[in-house]
């Protein structure tokens, strides 16, 4: 078991060289700079009442190669995005995937390729959906129309054979959120004027958000080593899952402004430099936590190397005990993710070089609400 430590576009890129703010070293706590404008939180409308069902699993598909990033339509059915190919499927219970879309530029390699997707709030109206994926030169964020051009939003995410960050989310405000990597240099997660090792928080066209710690900056937290997994609580709080180095894997309650410690930190014990520790950890071997979702009072946790699903009960922003479901079932478990009649589907990663592959893999399974 895990141990537990509970706590109560081009523009935008261009905007975080002009930010001219110290970095956290030692026992000082960065200063991003001051929010000028409140940051609005809210009931995330898309949160559906009902349990997911943990003992009924039905498999929605099979055959995926490395599914990555996963986004629901307003019709239910889910966008899935294969990594190493660059192709975005689109998945429902009773028929077989069917491609809609080949995301041009995709370089895959390592732990890069076509990784986080995310459905415009307002798709019904402009149907866009974006995605996070690796380019020959960086990490970039596009959007489009399914067979439509995509348009860059956002460039100039550095990249690595590892440490890509890549989950994207729309947060109950609105704003489209970025977890990114370290990009295997450690020293960014530290700075100001890289995007590496951040969550940041964008407009849909791609610009800082209003309301941003600083507001010419999309940086929204910093001192992240990489960034895998947000997903938000019934009263608006983010949360976000965090590779550790070797030692340990954190879930980080996120709030504007703050420093999660990477890399001097790994990890709780931070709270005494002036670092945010975090809510949740796990040895290593235990997680390597990539997706989370949150279904009513309860975390659910992918885990990569641990191979099983964490839940985590959550009480007012702080963690409980973590259990672990699935363990070596499925094999690799890379996304959770809730849909919008309250099932949660689950992602299989055995295909992605680290696994062992199982007939079928990978997988997409799905636990219906009751």
């Amino acid at each position: 078991m895990g141990s537990v430590r509970v706590t109560g576009r081009a523009a935008a890129c261009a905007a975080l060289l002009a930010v001219s703010v110290v970095a956290a070293c030692g026992s000082e706590r960065t200063q991003i700079g001051e929010t000028t404008t409140p940051i609005v939180t809210s009931t995330v409308a898309s949160s559906p009442s009902g349990v997911p069902d943990l003992a009924s699993p039905e498999e929605v598909a099979q055959g995926i190669d490395v599914p990555w990033g996963v986004a629901f339509l307003p019709d239910g059915t889910a966008l899935v995005a294969e990594r190493d190919t660059g192709k975005i499927l689109r998945v429902a219970p009773g028929r077989p995937p069917e491609a809609v879309y080949d995301v041009p530029g995709v370089v895959a390699g390592g732990e890069g390729g076509l990784l986080g997707l995310a459905a415009s709030p307002q798709f019904a109206e402009n149907g866009y959906v974006y995605a996070y994926f690796t380019a020959s030169s960086a990490n970039r964020i596009v959007r489009f129309r399914l067979g439509g051009p995509p348009e860059v939003v956002f460039d100039g995410i550095a990249k690595a054979g590892n440490h890509n960050g890549g989950r994207i989310a729309f947060g109950p405000d609105g704003m489209l959120y970025v977890g990114t990597g370290d990009a295997a240099r450690s020293a960014l997660a530290q700075d100001p004027a890289s995007p590496n090792g951040k969550i940041l928080r964008l407009t849909p066209d791609g610009r800082p958000a209003p309301g941003n710690p600083n507001p010419d900056s999309p940086v929204y937290s910093l001192g992240h080593r990489n960034v895998q997994g947000l997903a938000w609580d019934r009263a608006g709080r983010l949360f976000a899952a965090e590779f550790g180095q070797n030692r340990l894997d954190e879930i980080n309650l996120i709030e504007p402004n703050r420093n999660y410690g990477w890399p001097a930190v790994e990890g709780g014990g931070g709270a005494g430099r002036g670092y945010a520790d975090p809510v949740v950890t796990w040895t290593t071997a235990e997680a390597s936590p990539s997706g989370i979702a949150i279904a009513g009072d309860t975390l659910y946790a992918a885990a990569l190397r641990g191979e099983r699903l964490w839940t985590v009960p959550l009480m007012d922003g702080s963690a409980g005990t973590p259990r672990a479901m699935f363990e070596e079932r499925y094999g690799r478990l890379r996304t959770v993710a809730v849909a919008p009649d309250g099932a949660l589907w689950l992602t299989t990663s055995n295909t992605d070089g680290r696994g062992d592959v199982r007939p079928g893999d990978d997988r997409i399974l799905r636990f219906p609400a009751r």
